[in-house]
């Protein structure tokens, strides 16, 4: 059994530090200042990795072969399984014309404004696709719908994936929660109301925060009245329905409240016309003359098909038919935590019926009502396909590192430096799940491989261990924004494409600034509330 060391560089816990996190540097220089495509960081970050593994933390070549190859499969099932198959219901609603239909509904009901435009989709209707699919597809569809729209495909990515935080932690039917408590044994419901108490202003004031980036302060006096009720509907929603237990439907009530709630304000209340943010209707009327004659409320039907399919998969356990866990061999137990004095497992839960193949049968519902013809269908095949290859690649290289530094110990080693600042702790505890977020594209995946190393810091330190296990899941959520996996998918449908770094470019100083917001805000709770 490989016994994980802690400090193996010199017993220098700097040092060590230092090296763990060099693969997480790397990714980041080559995306971020090089400007390379994801694939490219991510390949840099993977080679840096094994050397960095087996050179300095000792892991067998056998063993460290497993955990990537454990990582790259976990990458296909089940996380591209359900980002490709979302994408798929995008394509299709493309080819047989109800994007454009849901694009002209929007036009039709929604002031004709890009700042309001940008708030129902890239915050209301991105978080209601984050609570069904998640893993960058919300990041993907909306984006695309703001881009359709005049918005330059930089400035849609940024800022829906900024948009795309505060509901990550409670996105797919609030898997992560449950994940935190059965790995923590903390409460699930208690988790979550915590986690919801934490995310609440930041749910509130992430439309203000985007506004001022978009149109800066003259924008923000013109358009608070709706920022506030998109932001508040969500964040008041977020806050009573997480604190009554139900952190489940957490995200998909809160957004679909937002998303009405905006919607019915925006009947009563428009903004004065600008028409520095008017959108050019002449260019939609004439793709509207030229595209298929289809009622606008048909728009609708994916969305809400791919909404009421998952939340039913969920209620009636389908996931559970025939499913099964799968000790990958070599790795299970082959490991031992030094960190947690405990053998590692490496358990592939195999569930042909999850998620995705739930976003794939909503997408086949949603090609029989809309009458889609075969070789439309086929057409967002091999669109989706196209698109999502790379995307794919990047993602399994990116989840392959990740379970490399996991078994190899230097993610302890990353863990172990952090939880050693001692009272400084409960401000830089929100960067281990935003470390791990970074590294997997899953607040789900950053709970389960940092919230026991939360819960045992507080411990140690006399905090409350509710509290710390909560932030690995608020700070991991404003890591998602600049992790390679949601920036690629995002990306797979834009003329961005292989720019990957450029994006990021943009987005690490905001995902920095959240992050320490969050910190401040956990170090309230724990030395000012309680």
């Amino acid at each position: 059994m490989f016994i994980q060391p802690l400090v193996p560089v010199g017993h220098s816990l700097f040092l060590s530090f230092l090296l763990a996190a060099s693969p997480i540097l790397v990714t980041l220089f080559v995306m971020g200042v090089l400007r390379r495509p994801a694939w490219q960081a991510t390949l840099g970050g993977l080679l840096i990795g094994l050397v960095m593994a087996v050179g300095v933390w000792g892991l067998p070549v056998g063993l460290a072969a497993a955990s990537i190859s454990n990582g790259v499969v976990f990458s296909v099932l089940p996380v591209m399984w359900i980002a490709l198959s979302a994408l798929f219901l995008f394509n299709v609603a493309m080819k047989n014309g109800r994007f454009d239909a849901f694009r002209g509904w929007i036009l039709r009901h929604v002031p004709n404004d890009r700042r309001i435009m940008l708030v129902v989709l890239g915050f209301c209707f991105s978080a209601a696709l984050e609570g069904v699919a998640g893993f960058g597809t919300p990041v993907a569809i909306t984006s695309a719908l703001l881009i359709m729209l005049g918005f330059p495909a930089l400035d849609a990515l940024t800022y829906v994936l900024i948009f795309n935080s505060a509901p990550v932690a409670f996105g797919g039917l609030g898997i992560p929660v449950t994940v935190l408590g059965s790995i923590t044994g903390l409460p699930a419901d208690v988790l979550g109301a915590t986690i919801g108490r934490q995310l609440t202003p930041f749910a509130c004031l992430i439309p203000f925060y985007v506004m001022a980036l978009y149109g800066g302060w003259r924008s923000i006096r013109q358009t608070w009245p709706v920022l506030l009720v998109a932001g508040g509907s969500f964040a008041l929603t977020l806050l009573l329905v997480s604190g009554a237990g139900l952190y489940s439907l957490s995200n998909v009530l809160s957004s679909s409240v937002s998303l009405v709630v905006t919607i019915l304000f925006l009947k009563l209340w428009k903004p004065e016309p600008d028409a520095a943010h008017a959108i050019d209707l002449s260019t939609v009327e004439q793709q509207e003359k030229t595209a298929s004659a289809v009622p606008l409320w048909q728009g609708w039907i994916p969305w809400v098909t791919v909404i009421v399919v998952v939340i039913a998969w969920d209620a009636l356990h389908v996931a559970r038919i025939g499913a099964m866990p799968i000790h990958w061999p070599g790795l299970d137990k082959a490991v031992y935590i030094s960190l947690y004095n405990a053998p590692y497992a490496a358990v592939w839960k195999f569930e042909p019926l999850g998620t995705g193949t739930a976003i794939l049968v909503a997408t086949l519902i949603t090609a029989l009502l809309t009458r889609t013809t075969l070789a439309q269908f086929g057409a967002a095949l091999l669109t989706t396909l196209r698109q999502g290859w790379l995307a794919v690649v990047t993602v399994a290289l990116t989840i392959g590192l990740a379970y490399l530094m996991n078994y190899s110990g230097m993610t302890y080693t990353l863990g172990y430096g952090i939880s050693s600042a001692g009272m400084l702790f409960p401000l830089v505890s929100v960067f281990l799940g935003w470390i791990a977020v970074f590294l997997t594209g899953s607040d789900t995946s950053g709970n389960a491989l940092f919230g026991n190393l939360q819960v045992a810091a507080a411990h140690q330190l006399s905090l409350d261990p509710v509290l710390f296990a909560s932030a690995n899941s608020s700070g991991g959520v404003m890591g998602k924004m600049i992790s390679p996996q949601n920036i690629t998918t995002g990306v797979s449908v834009t003329s961005l494409k292989g720019q990957e770094g450029v994006v990021l470019a943009r987005t690490f100083r905001h995902s920095l600034v959240l992050t320490v917001s969050i910190g401040i805000v956990v170090v309230f709770q724990q030395f000012v509330l309680r």
